[in-house]
């Protein structure tokens, strides 16, 4: 009786997680070309799908070691981010002072539009991936921060009681209560965050960058070369969706027990 379902499962499973987003793509892609098509856009403005391929087809090497070279910088600047702010999560959560004296501070920070720092960023860091790793830890770290600081202070009173009653030290409750009850509101930061440590590395790169698809997107603009252009971008979202996608892979290994006592599967 119970085996029927769970062979069916499988597929199911598959065809949502595999076949669904292929079909979102293709949608996608036959709209923008439909669009492109239908109204004559000019290349210039908004190459098609075959143009953006052609725009690939011509820099390919060069486009592949660019996204290499941005995706070494957004794992960096990411990883730099995910250091600094779960310890002053930690930082937060511990201690009631730190929350009150730094909270403020954050915010204001946060609130600051990144790219208005980047002339100051120039001057302090000259150009290079100092800057680069700066925009992107400045962009991505608050929703870490946060979310480290949110999940906490947030563990269900009963399970911190049930650990005193058994007589567990202040770092015991840390690490085998409040942690494992964090860990998933944690890891809700950090899959906000990666995109964005995406979007300040390309910033750095347009700003200030000798390699990376930013600088390619820079410079074929410039040329009104908007294929290749497209052609970078495209490169970005992939890069986003990989990077995404395993920091998913490593939750669901890291927390198996969240999806089992969860209602969606």
């Amino acid at each position: 009786m119970l085996t029927e379902p769970a062979q069916g499962l499988a597929p199911r499973r598959t065809f949502s997680v595999v076949w669904w987003p292929l079909l979102g793509l293709v949608v996608a892609v036959t709209g923008w070309w439909a669009v492109t098509a239908a109204l004559e856009i000019n290349p210039v403005v908004l190459p098609s799908p075959a143009e953006v391929s052609d725009g690939f087809g011509r820099y390919r090497e060069v486009l592949l070691s660019e996204t290499w070279h941005t995706t070494q910088s957004t794992v960096l600047g990411f990883g730099l981010s995910v250091a600094v702010g779960v310890l002053i999560g930690v930082s937060i959560a511990a201690w009631r002072p730190v929350e009150r004296m730094f909270s403020p501070l954050l915010v204001a920070f946060n609130a600051v539009p990144k790219v208005a720092l980047a002339p100051l960023m120039l001057i302090w860091f000259g150009y290079g991936s100092a800057p680069i790793l700066a925009m992107a830890f400045m962009v991505c770290f608050f929703p870490i921060v946060l979310s480290t600081a949110t999940g906490l202070t947030s563990t269900p009173v009963d399970l911190v009681d049930l650990a005193r009653a058994m007589d567990a030290s202040r770092s015991q409750i840390f690490r085998r209560v409040r942690l494992p009850a964090a860990l998933p509101q944690i890891f809700v930061g950090l899959k906000v965050a990666m995109p964005l440590a995406v979007i300040g590395v390309v910033v750095g790169e347009m700003q200030y960058g000798e390699t990376g698809l930013g600088m390619i997107i820079v410079q074929t603009s410039g040329q009104g070369d908007t294929s290749t252009a497209f052609a970078a971008v495209t490169l970005l979202a992939l890069v986003s969706i990989v990077l995404y996608y395993l920091l998913v892979l490593i939750e669901r290994l890291a927390l198996p027990w969240v999806r089992a006592t969860t209602s969606v599967r």
